[in-house]
C-alpha cells in the first residue's frame, strides 16, 4: 500500500495509465492478493478507478480537482498560521531545517530526475504539515495529512512542468517562514496564498 501511494501514484508518467497487478506484485515481491487489496483501498479513497475488463486506472486530476485541493489547503494552512502566531507556537526551527534540505536538493544532484523530485516533494509535504500540526488540533492535522497523496502527485507534476520550480518553491517557502518568524499574520497569509496560487498556475497551464 505504501509503495503504491508514495511511489506509483506520485509518478507523473503513470497518470492516465492502467496498472498491471502482476508486474506490481513482482516489483514489490508479494502475491497479487495484497496488491489487489491495496488497489481496492485506493479506489475507496478516489485515487484509482477499477474499470471492468481493463483493470486499475490512475485518472489524472482535473483542473477542478486541482483548484479544489489548493482551496482546501489554503483553508488549513491559513488557519494554522493564524493559530500558531497567536499562540507563539510557530515551528520556525523545523520549517527552516526542511527549507534548507529543499535548497540542497534544488542546487545539487540531478534536479530533473524523478527520484530527486520525489525527495524534494516529500520535504515539501512535511514542511506544510509541520505548520498545520503546530496548530494543536488533532482532527485538523489528520484531515490535512489525508491530502498527502494528492499533494505529492501534484507537487511532482508541477516540478516537471516549470523550469527551476524547485528554486521558486524554496523562495516561496522562505517568504512564508520569514513572515511566520516575524509574527506578521497578514504577510504570512499573503505568502501562503501566493505560494499555493503559483503552484496552481503551473499545474493548470496548458
Amino acid at each position: 500500500m505504501h509503495f503504491l501511494r508514495e511511489t506509483v501514484l506520485a509518478d507523473p508518467k503513470l497518470q492516465g495509465t492502467f496498472l498491471n497487478e502482476v508486474e506490481l506484485a513482482k516489483q514489490i515481491g508479494v502475491s497479487r492478493t495484497p496488491v489487489r487489496e491495496a488497489l481496492l483501498l485506493l479506489v475507496a479513497d478516489g485515487l484509482v478507478e477499477m474499470l471492468p475488463g481493463r483493470g486499475a486506472y490512475i485518472p489524472p486530476l482535473s483542473g477542478r480537482q486541482v483548484r479544489e485541493l489548493m482551496e482546501l489547503r489554503g483553508l488549513f494552512e491559513r488557519h494554522a498560521a493564524t493559530r500558531t502566531i497567536a499562540s507563539d507556537t510557530v515551528p520556525v526551527h523545523v520549517m527552516r531545517e526542511l527549507l534548507e534540505e529543499q535548497k540542497a536538493l534544488a542546487t545539487t544532484g540531478d534536479v530533473g530526475s524523478a527520484e530527486s523530485a520525489a525527495k524534494f516533494i516529500e520535504r515539501d509535504v512535511v514542511f506544510h504539515q509541520a505548520l498545520v500540526d503546530a496548530a494543536d488540533n488533532v482532527m485538523l492535522a489528520r484531515s490535512y495529512a489525508g491530502l498527502r497523496v494528492r499533494q505529492r502527485r501534484l507537487g511532482v507534476t508541477a516540478l516537471f512542468r516549470a523550469t527551476d520550480r524547485q528554486l521558486a518553491v524554496c523562495e516561496e517557502h522562505g517568504e512564508i517562514v520569514s513572515a511566520l518568524a516575524g509574527h506578521d499574520e497578514a504577510a504570512a497569509l499573503a505568502a501562503i496564498d501566493a505560494h499555493l496560487g503559483r503552484t496552481m498556475q503551473v499545474l493548470l497551464q496548458a
